[in-house]
This record gives structure tokens, C-alpha cells and sequence, in this order.
């Protein structure tokens, strides 16, 4: 390539590579998403299990992540097997609506409505993770003899950690 064919380039790379530069910085290539730890997590759980046990009931805990897996999943001795994928449910429910499920019964009502898809239940007794606006996964209890009383339960192991997640700045 002759010289000034080649001086002729140089502009149009550096211009290139000039933008290039300013649109990565306008617009990340990654996000940053907070998680709980599974200590976190564990002390949630552990949380409303002690206040289920105050009410004098045996429950199952599950903590979702903010994709809706289990993170921790805590039975008490004489909580029923059918409790275990109710408070899964739940969790994953109130996560993916970022709301509390009592606020949601009986909100849904046709045959083809959002809560026939399996997996889902909206019942109280499941609340989402969500400190500071950053919502970062979900509580489910079940085997308690009402939702009013799982939520409760599921709020205490909630109220065990907020105050710590919303000082470290989540």
C-alpha cells in the first residue's frame, strides 16, 4: 500500500477506535447483580423457622435467589413432605411478582389466568426479597394452619437480616 493511502486511513481507524471507547463507556458490557450469601440466606431461613415455632407450628423455609432457585431450604422435624415444594413455590411466586402473595389471592380468577401455570401459587405465605429496590430473591413458608401465619413467619426471617443488608449498602 502506497504511503498516502495509508495516511489517508489513519483518521478513519482512529475515529473508529475513539468511538468505540465511548460507546463502551455508555454502555457497560456486564451488570452487576447483587446476591445473598448463603449465610444470609441461612439466617433468613432460620428466622422464620424460630417464629413459626413461637406460634407453635412446624414449617418448611425455602429461600429462592433472584432466579428462583432454591438457596436454602430448612424443614422442621414434623413439618409434612408435602410442605417442601409449597414453600419452594411460594418463594418463586412472590420473587417473580415482587409482592407479597396475600396481596395477590383471589386476584386471578379465570380459567385462563396467570396462576394455571405449574409452579406457580399465590397464597399467602411467600414474600420477596427486596432491599433497597433490588430485588434479590424470595421467602416461601407452608405448614403453618393459615397463610396469614406462614407470612408472618416468612416476614420475621426477613426482619433477621434487613437491617444488616440495608447497612452494607444492597
Amino acid at each position: 500500500m502506497k504511503p498516502f493511502k495509508l495516511l489517508l486511513l489513519i483518521p478513519f481507524i482512529t475515529t473508529l477506535l475513539f468511538s468505540q471507547t465511548l460507546l463502551a463507556e455508555e454502555h457497560p458490557m456486564t451488570v452487576d447483580i447483587k446476591r445473598l450469601t448463603m449465610e444470609t440466606a441461612l439466617r433468613i431461613a432460620k428466622g422464620a423457622i424460630d417464629q413459626c415455632r413461637k406460634e407453635g407450628v412446624q414449617i418448611t423455609v425455602t429461600v429462592v435467589d433472584r432466579s428462583g432457585h432454591a438457596q436454602v431450604v430448612l424443614r422442621d422435624v414434623l413439618a409434612v413432605d408435602i410442605t417442601l415444594p409449597i414453600s419452594k413455590q411460594k418463594a418463586h411466586s412472590a420473587m417473580a411478582f415482587n409482592t407479597p402473595l396475600s396481596k395477590m389471592e383471589g386476584r386471578f380468577k379465570g380459567p385462563y389466568q396467570v396462576p394455571k401455570l405449574d409452579g406457580l401459587v399465590l397464597s399467602a405465605g411467600g414474600i420477596p426479597i427486596n432491599i433497597g429496590g433490588s430485588l434479590m430473591g424470595g421467602i416461601g413458608v407452608s405448614g403453618a394452619p393459615s397463610g396469614k401465619i406462614d407470612e408472618k413467619c416468612a416476614e420475621a426471617g426477613l426482619e433477621a437480616v434487613r437491617t444488616d443488608l440495608e447497612l452494607s449498602g444492597m
